[in-house]
C-alpha cells in the first residue's frame, strides 16, 4: 500500500504545480504593462516624404517608444504615400489595417469637418497667432476627434503654404488663369473655388507631379519644404509672394489600438509625441525659410503681392472664410478660433 500512496500523492503534487503554474501564465498573459505581455506594433502610414524631417522625427520618436515601454510599443512607418492618399489612409484606419497616420488637415477634415478651420485661406499671418488658437481649439477638436474614435497624440506642423506656378502670378486674376490642383474627395470645397472664378483640378496628392508633367494642373499650393523635398518647384519655378495658411498636421491614432496600450506606457507614448511636436515647431519654419532660399539659388522666382494686389487676395479670402462657415467649419468652432486669433492679434497690436 505505502508505494501506492507514495504515487497518489506525488501525482496530487504534480497537478497542484500544474494548476499553479497554468495560473501564473494566465495572469502574465492579461496583465498590462508587464514582462510576457503581447507587444503592440503600432502600424503608422503617412504621405511625409522618406527621409524628410518629419520622417526622420517620427522614425526618432518610434525608437523612444520601444525604449521606454521596453518594446511592449513599436512603431512602422510607412511614409510616401505608399499606403494611398489622406483619405485612404483614414478608411484603412477606420477598417483596422493601420493603427496611426500621420496626416494633414486634409486627412483630419476627413475624420471631422471642424478641421477645416485651418483650411481657410490667410485666416492666419503668423506662427504665434496659429499657436495662441491652436490651444484655444485643442479641447474641443481632441473630443471631436475621440467621439469619431480617434485619439490626437500631436499636432505636426508643415510649414507655410503657398502658391507654386509655372508662370508669374501676383495677383488673384492671375491665379484664377491657372489649372490648380485641389485634393481630390472636397467637392464642397472644389465648388467653393469655382464660384469664385478659380479652375480647381481636383486630384489625389500622390498625383501632383503627374498632373503637373502631362499638363492637367500648373498651380498648386505646398510649403517650400515640401516643393523643395519632392523636387516639384522644377515644374513650377514661380512662388506667389503671400502666404495662403499654415500646413497644420496631426498625429492619431485609433481608440481601438490606444486602448490596447497599458496606462503606463500610454503616458510614455504622449511624452514621445510631445517631443516630435516641439521639435517641428522650431525645425520646420526654420527649414521652410532655408528652403526658399535654396530653390531661389535654382531659378525659383518669388513674385512679389503689393497695393491693390495684396489687397484684392485679402478680400477673397474673407469671402472664402464667409462662404466655408457652417458648410466646411461647424459655426461655434469658426467663431471660437476667430475671436481667439482677433483676441491674440489685440494682445499683440495686430496682425503681423
Amino acid at each position: 500500500m505505502k508505494p501506492l500512496a507514495t504515487l497518489r500523492r506525488a501525482l496530487a503534487a504534480s497537478l497542484l504545480a500544474m494548476i499553479a503554474l497554468s495560473a501564473l501564465a494566465l495572469a502574465v498573459a492579461i496583465a498590462p504593462g508587464v514582462a510576457g505581455a503581447q507587444a503592440q506594433v503600432i502600424k503608422l502610414a503617412t504621405l511625409v516624404p522618406e527621409g524628410s524631417v518629419w520622417d526622420k522625427s517620427m522614425r526618432e520618436m518610434g525608437a523612444d517608444w520601444a525604449a521606454s515601454t521596453q518594446n511592449r510599443v513599436s512603431l512602422r512607418v510607412y511614409p510616401g504615400g505608399v499606403a494611398g492618399d489622406e483619405p485612404d489612409l483614414v478608411r484603412k484606419m477606420r477598417i483596422g489595417q493601420l493603427q496611426a497616420a500621420a496626416i494633414t488637415t486634409a486627412g483630419l477634415a476627413d475624420i471631422d469637418p471642424a478641421f477645416n478651420v485651418f483650411n481657410i485661406p490667410m485666416f492666419f499671418t503668423s506662427y504665434p497667432e496659429l499657436y495662441a488658437t491652436l490651444a484655444r481649439l485643442e479641447p474641443i477638436l481632441r473630443q471631436r476627434l475621440d467621439e469619431k474614435g480617434f485619439v490626437l497624440l500631436s499636432w505636426g506642423h508643415g510649414g507655410w503654404v503657398y502658391f507654386f506656378t509655372k508662370t508669374p502670378v501676383a495677383s488673384v486674376d492671375a491665379l484664377r488663369k491657372t489649372k490648380m490642383f485641389m485634393w481630390a474627395g472636397d467637392d464642397k470645397m472644389v465648388a467653393l473655388w469655382k464660384q469664385q472664378g478659380f479652375q480647381p483640378v481636383p486630384l489625389a496628392a500622390t498625383d501632383i507631379m503627374t498632373g503637373l508633367q502631362t499638363g492637367m494642373i500648373d498651380s498648386y499650393p505646398t510649403t517650400p519644404l515640401l516643393g523643395l523635398t519632392l523636387q516639384w518647384y522644377r515644374q513650377t519655378p514661380n512662388m506667389v509672394g503671400m502666404g495662403l495658411a499654415p500646413l497644420v498636421g496631426g498625429l492619431v491614432m485609433t481608440k481601438t489600438a490606444w486602448n490596447r496600450i497599458a496606462p503606463a506606457d500610454q503616458k510614455k507614448i504622449m511624452a514621445g509625441c510631445m517631443k516630435l511636436q516641439h521639435r517641428l515647431e522650431i525645425e520646420v519654419p526654420r527649414q521652410d525659410t532655408t528652403a526658399v532660399v535654396e530653390m531661389q539659388k535654382r531659378g525659383l522666382k518669388v513674385n512679389a503681392v503689393v497695393g491693390a494686389n495684396a489687397t484684392q487676395f485679402r478680400a477673397t479670402a474673407e469671402v472664402f472664410a464667409a462662404g466655408m462657415r457652417g458648410i466646411r467649419v461647424p459655426q461655434d468652432v469658426l467663431e471660437l478660433a476667430r475671436s481667439e486669433r482677433d483676441a491674440f492679434r489685440a494682445r499683440t497690436g495686430g496682425a503681423h
